[in-house]
C-alpha cells in the first residue's frame, strides 16, 4: 500500500481512495456473494463497504492490511444485512402448468448465478493453511447454496477460514469474536458443509473433450424435448432447482417426472445461447414465437457436471440476464 496514496486519500481525494481498493473490488464482491448468495445484493453490500471505507479512512490505523481491512467492513456490512429485517422479496413468475409434487422446498429463493466475466483477472491473494476449498469449488451454485443455509457468524468464519485461508486469531479480530468462538464455529460449518458436500468423480477440466461433449448432447436433449436422453446424461442423484420457485427435484425418477409434466412449458425452446456462471456451464433459453418467428428470452440454465454426468440444473428467469449480456430477442 502506498503510504501517498493513503495519504491523499485522508485529505479528500477519492481518485486516491480509488487507486487504493480498486484492486480489492472483484475479490470484496466475490466475498459479499458468497455471504449473501445474490449478486444484486452483493453489488448493494459492495457499495455500502466502499462507502463505509472512505468516510471511515480516518479510523484505519495501518495494524493490517488495507485488504483485510475492507474484508472486515465487507463482512459485517453482509452480517448487518443476514440479521436483518429478511432478504428483498423476490416475485416468481408462476410456471404455466402445475409442477410435479417436488422431492424438496428450497430454502434459498434469493439464489442468484455470478458471471464469470466477473471473475476475471481475481487470483488468490496468499492463501492462507487453512484454506480448504479450492477456488472454483467456492464459487459454484452448489457451495453458495449450501453456505446460505449456516448461520451468520458460521457462515462468516467459514469463508474467512476455509475460503479466504485467515487464521483463527486473524479472523477473530475481523469478526469480533475470540478465537475459541470463532474455533467453535468453524468446527460446526464444516460438519454441515461435509454433509452437504457432493461425494463423487472429480469435475473435468474446464472446456476439455470430455465436458464439450456432454454439453453437446444435453442441448441436443434439450432443445429437442428428450426426455430419455435428457435423463441419460444424469447421476442417480441429480438435483433440479429453480430459484425463486420453491420447488426441488432430487434423483433421475423425480426429475423425469418434472421434465415429462413441464414438456408443453418447454415446447418451442428453439436456442441455448452459451453463457458461463459460477465456473460452471451456462445456456440463455430463447422459445421460438409462434406468430413472430422470433426468439424470446425465457430464461438461465446453469448445470454441474460430476465426472461425465451432469449432477444439477438450475433454471434462473429473465430477471438475472441483465448481468450476462443476454439481449431480451434474437432474429
Amino acid at each position: 500500500m502506498s503510504a501517498e496514496l493513503l495519504q491523499r486519500a485522508r485529505a479528500g481525494d477519492r481518485d486516491a481512495f480509488t487507486a487504493l481498493v480498486d484492486s480489492h473490488r472483484a475479490e470484496l464482491q466475490v466475498h459479499c456473494y458468497r455471504m449473501l448468495g445474490s449478486l444484486q445484493d452483493a453489488e448493494d453490500a459492495l457499495q455500502d463497504t466502499l462507502l463505509a471505507a472512505w468516510l471511515g479512512l480516518d479510523g484505519f490505523e495501518g495494524r493490517s492490511s488495507i485488504r483485510t481491512w475492507l474484508y472486515r467492513i465487507a463482512t459485517n456490512r453482509c452480517l448487518n444485512l443476514l440479521r436483518g429485517s429478511g432478504r428483498r422479496p423476490m416475485a416468481a413468475v408462476p410456471l404455466p402448468i402445475s409442477p410435479p409434487e417436488p422431492t424438496a422446498l428450497g430454502e434459498v429463493p434469493w439464489l442468484q448465478p455470478y458471471p464469470d466475466v466477473l471473475l476475471e483477472g481475481m487470483s488468490d491473494h496468499a492463501p492462507g493453511p487453512e484454506r480448504l476449498y479450492e477456488s472454483r469449488e467456492a464459487i459454484s451454485l452448489a457451495f453458495v447454496t449450501a453456505v446460505q443455509l449456516l448461520p451468520p457468524n458460521q457462515r462468516a468464519v467459514l469463508l474467512l477460514r476455509d475460503v479466504l485461508g485467515y487464521r483463527a486469531r486473524e479472523a477473530a479480530e475481523l469478526l469480533g469474536l475470540t478465537e475459541d468462538a470463532v474455533t467453535n464455529a468453524l468446527k460446526r460449518a464444516r460438519a454441515t458443509m461435509d454433509a452437504a458436500r457432493p461425494v463423487g468423480p472429480p469435475l473435468p477440466p474446464l472446456g476439455g473433450p470430455e465436458e464439450k461433449e456432454l454439453l453437446e448432447r444435453f442441448v441436443a436433449a434439450f432443445t429437442n424435448d428428450d426426455v430419455d436422453a435428457l435423463v441419460a446424461l444424469m447421476t442417480d442423484d441429480v438435483w433440479v432447482r429453480m430459484p425463486p420457485l420453491p420447488f426441488e427435484y432430487r434423483g433421475t425418477a423425480a426429475v423425469r417426472r418434472f421434465f415429462t409434466a413441464t414438456a408443453a412449458h418447454r415446447r418451442g425452446i428453439a436456442r441455448l445461447v452459451p453463457i458461463a456462471a459460477n465456473g460452471q456451464p451456462a445456456w440463455g433459453e430463447y422459445r421460438r414465437d409462434a406468430v413472430t418467428g422470433g426468439l424470446h428470452l425465457t430464461g438461465v440454465e446453469v448445470v454441474g457436471i460430476a465426472g461425465d454426468l451432469i449432477c444439477e440444473i438450475t433454471r434462473f428467469e429473465t430477471t438475472v440476464a441483465q448481468y450476462f449480456g443476454l439481449p431480451r430477442t434474437l432474429d
